[in-house]
């Protein structure tokens, strides 16, 4: 993974990790690893899971508080610091992102299994260029039109990365037929998104299904959930859930379970991929 890609989030996700290993071997606390660079406990939980950057002297630091004397381990360890720090190649883009949204840009783009519902649009990897116009026009009202533009060529340049690369990820996702039925932009608009989602349903790494209303009352009734999965053993699962003002970022294995649950009897209960088509197609005769 050259630089600049997402591989510097994960990279900070590990270092991140080593650290708290080496903290917690040594018995300290986050409250006197923080004393001894100058910050506060916080800080060291930040940096324990990944969300911020790295100063090398903070990371020389704690290595020597955590007994780390081997030349070569430290040496390995701040150069994963260096290569942690490099902008991803959303950095361009940040003027017309939300605060959070880099962190979650990086998690998508290192993932090797993206697994989502959503309920009030289609989901951003799935949209065609006028549907994610129309989209955010509706979310950044007041906006230039040169700053829509911008936020629309960043959700094209994710899709580039993450359904149309070799190594692309699985992306297995469960659309609520609501999303659907809900128009953005005009007819034709909402005509050519149903046709794409046609269209991309039949790729080899993209499973998707529709929750039909005539179904009721389902698991995923707490609204829209993504949860990310990675090649590297040492990193745990993601949860990410997206608010108004911010986001949550969910790895603690009890909170993950009952995500992956809810996703599962979505699943179960949902049409599969070949009928769900068929209602896509449903869908596009009536509209």
């Amino acid at each position: 993974m050259s630089a600049g890609e997402p591989g510097s989030v994960v990279r900070r996700m590990l270092l991140g990790s080593q650290l708290r290993r080496l903290r917690e071997a040594r018995g300290i606390t986050r409250e006197a690893a923080g004393y001894s660079i100058r910050a506060s406990e916080s800080k060291i939980s930040r940096m324990e899971l990944g969300r911020v950057s790295f100063k090398t002297r903070d990371v020389e630091d704690l290595l020597t508080l955590y007994g780390i004397t081997d030349e070569q381990e430290r040496a390995s360890l701040l150069s994963l610091a260096r290569e942690a720090n490099v902008a991803g190649w959303w950095h361009s883009y940040s003027d017309v992102l939300p605060s959070w949204f880099p962190t979650y840009v990086g998690l998508e783009g290192a993932a090797s299994l993206i697994r989502a519902y959503e309920v009030q649009f289609v989901h951003g990897l799935l949209q065609t260029q006028a549907y994610a116009r129309a989209v955010v026009k509706r979310g950044m009202r007041g906006a230039s039109a040169a700053d829509v533009e911008k936020r629309v060529a960043l959700r094209l340049e994710r899709q580039k990365y993450l359904l149309d690369d070799s190594g692309a990820p699985e992306f297995h996702i469960v659309l609520d037929e609501a999303a659907l039925r809900r128009p953005y932009g005009d007819r034709e608009v909402m005509r050519g998104q149903l046709q794409h989602l046609i269209e991309i349903s039949q790729r080899p790494n993209v499973r998707l299904q529709i929750m039909p209303f005539s179904f009721g009352g389902h698991s995923g009734e707490s609204g829209a959930f993504t949860i990310l999965s990675f090649p590297e053993s040492d990193l745990s699962d993601v949860v990410y859930l997206e608010q108004l003002t911010s986001a949550l970022y969910l790895d603690k294995h009890e909170d993950v379970t009952q995500y992956e649950t809810a996703l599962k009897e979505l699943q179960q209960d949902s049409p599969g991929p070949d009928e769900s088509r068929d209602l896509l197609r449903g869908l596009l005769q009536l509209s």
